[in-house]
C-alpha cells in the first residue's frame, strides 16, 4: 500500500514567496510493519551483508553485562500489539502478567567484559533506487546501511549513542550472513526496531525558520502570532488549531532523507564536517514517531480514521524523550566522519 501525504493545508510560497528559493526534497520512508527481505530497503530488516565480513561491533568499553534480551522485547510488544488489535480485550489474566513481568525481567552476563565486542543492531538500511534524496555515497555505492549499539552509555557524559554507517555496492555481495550475531542484553529496548517495510514518498520541504534570513524569520513568527491570538479569541470552541510554519509546513514529521534538520529543542548549531570544516547536510532523520498532536496534518491520506497505533510509532523505536535524531554527511567527502544531533 502506498503512503500519500495530504497537500499542505495552506500554500506557504504564495504567503512568504522569498521561500521558493528555499524550497527542497526529501524522501518520506513510512516505515509499517512488515516481513522485508535483504533485497528490500528497510527499517529493522534483514541486512544485505556479506556472509565473510565481520559483522559491526562497538569497540568501547562500558558496561555490558546487563539488559534485556531482544526475543523478550519482541514477545512482550507482540502481546501488547495483540491486546491492542482485539476490541473486546478487557485485561490480561493474571498468567499473562505474570508472564510480562517476566519478559520485562534484566538479565545478567557475568562473562560480559566491559571491552568485550559488542554486536551492533542493524537499524535500517536504504537502496538508491528507492530512496530519491539519498545523499551521494563513496563512487558506485548504492546501498547505505545503518547500525548503532544497544546501549546508550557512550562519550564523556555516559549517555551519547555509537552510530555505525556503511556504504557498499550491493551487486557485489556474493553469499549473505542469514544469522548475523546478535547482542545477549540490551541496554535500552528502544534502540530494538520491529522489522518494517517502507514506502518512499519524495515531497516538498523548507529550512527550519531558525536558519531562514532573519527579516523572513521574523515575519513568519508574527505571522504565526496572529494566527494563535486569532485563535483564542475565536467565541467557536470547535475551531481548527492553527496552522504553523514548523510543525505545517516546512519539515515533515517520521523518518526521512533528505531535506531539511529541524532543531525545535536546541536551536541551531553549526553541524561542519569535522574532517574538512564543510557545512554537512542532512542524511536522514530517525523519528520515534510518524506524527503527533502537532504535526497530525502530515499523516497520510491511507491512514485517516485509523487508530494511531501501530501507524504512529510503527517501528517501536525511542530516540531521546520520544524525540528524533537526524544524522548529517559531509557532501565534500561522503567518507568522512557522520555527525548527529538529537532534538
Amino acid at each position: 500500500m502506498t503512503r500519500t501525504t495530504p497537500p499542505r493545508p495552506l500554500d506557504v510560497e504564495a504567503l512568504f514567496p522569498e521561500l521558493t528559493a528555499y524550497r527542497g526534497t526529501t524522501t518520506r520512508l513510512h516505515p509499517r510493519p512488515g516481513k522485508p527481505d535483504v533485497s528490500a530497503s528497510s527499517v529493522g530488516g534483514p541486512m544485505l551483508w556479506p556472509a565473510d565480513e565481520p559483522w559491526p561491533v562497538c569497540e568501547e568499553s562500558h558496561a555490558r553485562a546487563h539488559g534485556r534480551r531482544i526475543a523478550d522485547i519482541r514477545r512482550e510488544r507482540e502481546m501488547l500489539a495483540a491486546a491492542w488489535a482485539d476490541e473486546q480485550f478487557t485485561g490480561f489474566t493474571q498468567e499473562q502478567q505474570r508472564f510480562l513481568e517476566e519478559l520485562d525481567r534484566d538479565h545478567r552476563i557475568p562473562e560480559a567484559d566491559a571491552s568485550d565486542p559488542l554486536p551492533m543492531i542493524g537499524v535500517a538500511q536504504l537502496y538508491r533506487r528507492d530512496v530519491p534524496d539519498l545523499p551521494p555515497g563513496p563512487a558506485g555505492c548504492d546501498l547505505l546501511q545503518v547500525f548503532w549499539c544497544p546501549f546508550d552509555i557512550h562519550g564523556t557524559g555516559s549517555f551519547d549513542m555509537v552510530l555505525h554507517l556503511r556504504w557498499r555496492r550491493s551487486t557485489k555481495v556474493g553469499e549473505v550472513l542469514t544469522s548475523p550475531p546478535q547482542p545477549q542484553v540490551v541496554g535500552y529496548d528502544g534502540y530494538v526496531p520491529d522489522p518494517c517495510e517502507l514506502h518512499p514518498e519524495q515531497v516538498v520541504t523548507y529550512p527550519f525558520a531558525g536558519l531562514l534570513p532573519q527579516e523572513l524569520c521574523a515575519r513568519i513568527d508574527g505571522w504565526e502570532e496572529a494566527l494563535e491570538a486569532a485563535a483564542e479569541q475565536s467565541e467557536d470552541e470547535e475551531h481548527p488549531e492553527p496552522v504553523g510554519y514548523q510543525y505545517d509546513l516546512s519539515i515533515p514529521p517520521g523518518w526521512h532523507v533528505g531535506g531539511f534538520a529541524s532543531w525545535h529543542t536546541t536551536d541551531p548549531y553549526p553541524m561542519d564536517c569535522l574532517a574538512c570544516a564543510t557545512p554537512m547536510e542532512l542524511l536522514l532523520t530517525i523519528d520515534t514517531s510518524e506524527w503527533d498532536g502537532g504535526s497530525g496534518s502530515w499523516r497520510p491520506l491511507e491512514e485517516r480514521g485509523l487508530r494511531p497505533h501501530p501507524f504512529a510509532k510503527p517501528t517501536q523505536i525511542h530516540v531521546g524523550r520520544d524525540g528524533e535524531l537526524n544524522v548529517f554527511t559531509c557532501p565534500a567527502d561522503p567518507a568522512h566522519p557522520h555527525r548527529w544531533s538529537l532534538q
